[in-house]
């Protein structure tokens, strides 16, 4: 008796389960860099994009850490709103796990840069642009 009452338990709680099904899935996501770019320095980060930013996403697009990447640019209404936005997507949440990692070993591939080297480029781009900060967005999809 016990146990066909624990049966009967076990199944209700079972269709309430399933009766709650949520009408979405987590998909993606995505990373959303403001940058701004300094006075005279878009054909510059243009060009920087072109030439180093681009073939290192394209590797680690290869290598599976990455899904993809866009640049969009927007009209920056005051001084000091962004003038482009850099948006890296991922797989998942779980793509985050050791990613610094295996995406400094993309990227030294690539460009043959350490760390401090990388580092200092970074700080060199700063003549070029100014980072406004990143957001970390997640696409919902619907079933």
């Amino acid at each position: 008796m016990r146990t066909l009452l624990s049966l009967v338990l076990l199944l209700c709680v079972s269709s309430v389960l399933v009766a709650q099904e949520r009408p979405y899935t987590e998909g993606p996501v995505s990373v959303v860099t403001a940058v701004k770019i300094h006075d005279g320095q878009f054909d510059n980060y243009m060009d920087y994009l072109a030439k180093s930013y681009k073939p290192v996403l394209e590797a680690q697009k290869k290598a599976g850490l990455v899904v993809a990447y866009a640049m969009y640019t927007t009209q920056a209404r005051n001084p000091k709103e962004p003038d482009m936005y850099l948006v890296v997507t991922y797989a998942n949440m779980a793509a985050f796990d050791g990613l610094d990692d295996k995406a400094e070993a993309v990227a030294k591939s690539v460009t043959g840069q350490d760390r401090a080297t990388a580092n200092t480029a970074y700080a060199d781009r700063g003549k070029m642009r100014a980072i406004l900060g990143s957001e970390l967005i997640r696409e919902m999809v619907l079933k």
